[in-house]
């Protein structure tokens, strides 16, 4: 029987390049996403992966999505999350509002996500964790403080998880990519991409989502299960911590 995955955020850009991934690796792929019918309904066209609505900053939405994948595919074996949100502004200029919409969704996301399927990877002595973080968590960056502060939060969710979790058989690693080549960052300006950002990296180039799947998906697999929490940077050496 195949084992299932969850992928939060996972119809569009790097959680897309994770859910194909995933399928192809032999899981029972669910995807969510918040809003965009439209692209959701073309995934499941073109993947055949079935896709979930709700907002991840919604625990009693998350709870309910979660109960009707189990009921349709299965129990969660493999949680993927990876739904985020910007709302970039400098510190002196961020309102309230842009702070807490990052925080609910980044880092009491994660939270969401994780806590229903919990339980049953303990009582199963199974399961695999992976939070897709930044490498603007592990550095910060100019204009992202909200942002910075949740995925450098992933990483503390991780490492404790991964303390509580090993003895049931559950792993909790994180993946921090760096600039990354999806839909959004291609929509940079060439000019600003090629002058200001693809110059910091020393690989001399944008990563792909699917280079970020396969970490994903090793992280998955049985292989891994002596590596528990820890960050996997996949920044072009970019940065290290």
């Amino acid at each position: 029987m195949a084992r299932v995955a969850l992928v939060t955020g996972g119809s569009r850009g790097i959680g897309e390049a994770i859910s194909k991934a995933l399928k192809a690796e032999g899981y029972d792929v669910a995807a969510t996403y918040a809003g965009n019918d439209e692209k959701a309904a073309a995934f499941t066209e073109a993947t055949g992966i079935k896709t979930y609505k709700w907002n991840v900053a919604d625990y009693e939405a998350s709870k309910a999505g979660i109960a009707q994948i189990e009921a349709d595919l299965g129990p969660i074996d493999t949680v993927v999350a990876n739904a985020g949100i910007t709302r970039d502004a400098p510190f002196h200029k961020m309102s309230p509002e842009q702070w807490k919409e990052v925080v609910d969704t980044n880092l009491t996301g994660v939270f969401n996500t994780i806590h229903p399927i919990w339980p049953g990877m303990r009582e199963r002595k199974f399961g695999r964790v992976i939070v897709i973080s930044s490498i603007n968590g592990q550095k910060g960056q100019f204009g992202q403080v909200n942002y910075a502060a949740t995925k450098a939060g992933d990483l503390g969710i991780v490492k404790s998880l991964a303390q509580e979790g090993a003895r049931a058989g559950i792993t909790a690693n994180a993946i921090c990519p760096g600039y990354i080549g999806t839909e959004m960052v291609r929509a940079i300006p060439e000019e600003v991409l090629n002058s200001k950002i693809i110059p910091q990296i020393p690989a001399g180039r944008l990563g792909e989502p699917e280079e970020i799947a396969r970490c994903v998906a090793f992280l998955a697999s049985e292989d891994s299960g002596f590596i528990n929490g820890s960050t996997i940077s996949a920044n072009g050496a970019q940065f290290f911590v």
